[in-house]
């Protein structure tokens, strides 16, 4: 029988590195021309986690556990080295020492991917598998903020002409907010007791959020990929985020199996 922590962690590296790959992409193509030095760190970066799914391909749910760390520890160090990376970014940005198209929430944004990555794997290596109930809360607080994110992003990037579409992503950007400001209220709270009701209706109620989301995201990312819609979002762009909402999707069944004990 396979070992869960090999294969949630072969689950996380497999997802998780195509999005810190799409990342360095996404940064590439938004600098200025004379911007080559941080151009030429982004390649290598989308090098790096190429190699690095290279060697993921090689693994299997049946592999030595002891090996499965080993990578987690090596695949820990390339995702420290890209959040470094994006922070260097951001604070160049921020500063005014460079001028890009890429927005400041959107580096600051795939840096807290980053870290969010790192640390799954740190956890992992402990051999934690399943949250805690506090931390599903917290959890979702991220994923609810990666959400609302995506939103305001694609409502910024497509041309303001498609305001039908403009206005949905607005409506998006808003409900997400109002998500996460929950989730934060909830954490504050912090319940120590009768805390499955809770947390199960508070799943429940992302979950078709989330779902509608994902719906919209795959409409527009079918759109662009048709060129049907005028936009400035690269087609590969609205794959990675559709992605990003599945996958927040399948979080929120791991977190209501991990609550009932079926994880």
């Amino acid at each position: 029988m396979a070992n869960p922590i090999v294969a949630r962690s072969l689950d996380e590296i497999q997802f998780w590195s195509r999005i810190m790959k799409e990342h360095a992409l996404f940064l590439s193509l938004g600098f200025t021309y004379e911007q080559k030095q941080l151009i030429e760190e982004a390649n290598y970066f989308i090098g790096l986690f190429e190699r690095i799914e290279e060697k993921l391909s090689k693994l299997t749910i049946n592999s030595d556990l002891r090996f499965v760390q080993a990578f987690n520890n090596e695949v820990y160090q390339a995702a420290v080295a890209i959040w470094a990376y994006k922070r260097k970014v951001l604070g160049l940005t921020l500063r005014c020492e460079i001028r890009s198209n890429n927005y400041p929430l959107l580096i600051d944004h795939i840096s807290r991917e980053a870290a969010y990555f790192a640390n799954r794997l740190q956890e992992l290596n402990q051999g934690i598998l399943a949250p805690k109930a506090d931390d599903i809360i917290k959890e979702n607080v991220f994923f609810l903020k990666i959400m609302a994110d995506h939103a305001k992003f694609i409502g910024h990037l497509l041309d303001p002409s498609e305001r039908k579409l403009v206005e949905q992503a607005r409506e998006f950007s808003h409900d997400f907010d109002q998500l996460l400001f929950q989730a934060i209220d909830l954490d504050y709270m912090r319940p120590q007791s009768e805390t499955q009701p809770i947390l199960s209706q508070f799943l429940d109620q992302n979950r078709v959020s989330v779902t509608s989301l994902r719906d919209f995201k795959k409409t527009a990312r079918d759109l662009i990929e048709a060129c049907r819609i005028k936009s400035n979002i690269h087609p590969l762009l609205a794959d990675h985020t559709f992605r990003e909402a599945e996958r927040f999707l399948e979080i929120i069944d791991m977190y209501e199996r991990s609550l009932t004990g079926d994880y």
